[in-house]
């Protein structure tokens, strides 16, 4: 039926063989889904009619129907859940509508909106206008509720804590000013203020150099009047009741007076000394440092020693004696400062740990080398020292052998409770010092065990140098030099030729075990990206010992809300 030249005669079909016509166009309408499916009969005769058809065109023409049938199909069925859902809107607010007559609402004019913004401002004003904190606090002329509210320091603007302090406390207030029974309020409002550092952290070094206590408090009573006004209208913004014309400013001279009055007294009564104590002191920008200025970043190589001081005395306590291993007995400790070693004044141990003494055995000729090419290098002392018996934490002795590449062999244990008060020679100034029970810092996570304490040089050595009445030895100037305290290292740098000195002197008088470089994280000065030090300067103090019960006996007559015992525990934890 189909011919050379592709093409199919129609009319013969249907006069040769009508069902294999209509089988044929059942195909082609199977085939392509589209128009051929959807034809009637008038259609399909005149296809009939036709003297001749071309196959691959008639195919062609019916797939690329097909193809737009089903695209244009596709389209509406995408479009149709859309329009479903306008249409459902549309139909929803007119059957919203259609009740709206039969509900009474009450017509007022209050917004609908808070519009907080423009509202506030107005509000605040109409009380303002009206004088209404003064009218109310006239009309109370009974006795005062005094709500002591700590002060906020000018040191910037507040912040949300600030709001919900101020706040909770206004409520408490303004439910005093509205209780019908006689009685006032007396709503101060009270600034601290501390700008000393601020002012010191916004000048370069050149100009702190040329700065007078004059001209520093000047500056920073500008900055702190400049901060009182700003947070005085967030206080106000928050609609805190407040007599904001007579504030308490620490800087009035009539607190300043008060002030004064109050110290002389504490100094008259011997409450005030002058001692020294341990800060965070920046050598570069020559300032003391908070926490808060400090950064650590990582990666600070320090030069770390495992030195040794000489026992010339072990008292005997609980049956335990040393006395055997003498003089040939020495406390090993471990430090990432050794320029702190001039002002060393003790060494500390935990109570609670074992100790043992151990027996230095002199290392293979292979191992001595290997370590000696490691990082690590090996003092001066193994070398020289026949018979060196150490005290170690005993949990530390398998990583000590490992790390000095040593034979140590322990030949008694004790605890560090039966070290205290054994007396050591400082190995620079010749000086005995003591054997002190340190606190739970003193670990076996690292180092021997024993800490090497000068109390000028670190906040736990202060603590245990208080506690044992040891000196406070700070031979460090402010530019973080030896002072001439320091003798031989007078006027070498701490951090750098003065650190180098002291070790160089250790090992040259057989003090150090070993030397190596340590990277660990260390306080850096946030504004020069330098190195900090632990450095005891000049302060003034306050002690409580004379006036301890006083204030104790004074606290028990308070009513505490909530009840004292429930809120703080016993009283004598409250000092």
């Amino acid at each position: 039926m189909l011919g050379s030249s592709g093409m199919l005669n129609i009319s013969e079909l249907i006069y040769k063989d009508l069902e294999i016509d209509m089988l044929f166009i059942k195909v082609l309408s199977q085939r392509t889904a589209s128009s051929f499916r959807s034809m009637n009969s008038v259609s399909l005769l005149y296809l009939r009619g036709s003297s001749s058809v071309h196959v691959p065109s008639l195919l062609k023409t019916a797939t690329y129907s097909s193809y737009s049938s089903d695209n244009s199909s596709s389209k509406r069925r995408s479009r149709g859940p859309v329009m479903a859902a306008k249409k459902a809107s549309e139909a929803a607010k007119q059957e919203d509508g259609r009740y709206k007559h039969t509900v009474d609402l009450p017509k007022t004019a209050f917004g609908m909106r808070a519009n907080s913004t423009s509202r506030e401002p107005e509000i605040q004003k109409l009380w303002n206008d009206n004088q209404v904190f003064k009218r109310v606090v006239d009309r109370n002329n009974g006795g005062n509720f005094i709500l002591h509210d700590g002060p906020p320091y000018a040191n910037g603007d507040l912040h949300m804590g600030h709001a919900l302090n101020k706040i909770l406390k206004d409520i408490i207030n303004r439910y005093k000013v509205k209780l019908k029974s006689p009685g006032s309020t007396d709503i101060g409002v009270y600034w601290m203020i501390a700008m000393t550092c601020l002012v010191l952290q916004s000048l370069d070094q050149d100009a702190r150099r040329e700065l007078t206590p004059l001209k520093l408090r000047a500056k920073a009573s500008r900055f702190a009047k400049a901060t009182v006004k700003n947070q005085m209208a967030s206080f106000k913004r928050y609609g805190v009741w407040g007599d904001w014309n007579n504030p308490y400013l620490t800087l009035d001279p009539e607190y300043e007076a008060s002030q004064i009055e109050v110290f002389g007294q504490m100094a008259l009564q011997g409450y005030i000394y002058r001692g020294r104590k341990p800060v965070h002191w920046s050598p570069s920008s020559r300032t003391a440092l908070a926490e808060a200025e400090l950064e650590y970043p990582e990666g600070h190589i320090s030069k770390s020693i495992y030195a040794i001081f000489r026992l010339v005395s072990a008292p005997v306590t609980s049956g335990t004696s040393l006395e055997d291993f003498l003089p040939d007995l020495c406390l090993a400790i471990w430090t990432t400062t050794p320029w702190t070693i001039p002002a060393n004044a003790a060494v500390a141990v935990n109570a609670k740990l074992q100790y043992s003494v151990v027996e230095v055995h002199s290392p293979l000729e292979d191992v001595s080398k290997s370590k000696q090419n490691e990082k690590g290098r090996l003092g001066n002392a193994l070398k020289e020292q026949k018979n060196l018996f150490l005290v170690v934490a005993s949990d530390l002795v398998p990583t000590l052998e490992a790390k000095w590449g040593l034979k140590l062999v322990i030949k008694k244990t004790l605890l560090g409770s039966d070290l205290e008060n054994c007396r050591y020679i400082h190995p620079i100034d010749k000086r005995e010092c003591p054997v002190v029970i340190g606190g739970d810092y003193i670990t076996t996570e690292s180092g021997t065990g024993l800490v090497h304490t000068a109390p000028g040089h670190g906040q736990e050595d202060y603590v245990t140098g208080m506690k044992y009445g040891l000196p406070i030895l700070s031979p460090v100037d402010d530019d973080g030099k030896f002072t001439e305290e320091a003798g031989q290292f007078s006027g070498l740098d701490v951090l750098g030729d003065g650190n180098a000195a002291v070790v160089r002197f250790l090992d040259e008088n057989l003090s150090i075990i070993m030397e190596e470089p340590y990277k660990h994280k260390y306080p850096y000065d946030w504004r020069t990206k330098k190195p900090t030090i632990f450095r005891a300067t000049e302060q003034w103090f306050a002690s409580v010992e004379g006036f301890r019960q006083v204030a104790m006996t004074a606290i028990g007559q308070v009513t505490w809300i909530p009840a004292q015992e429930v809120l703080y525990g016993k009283e004598h934890n409250l000092m």
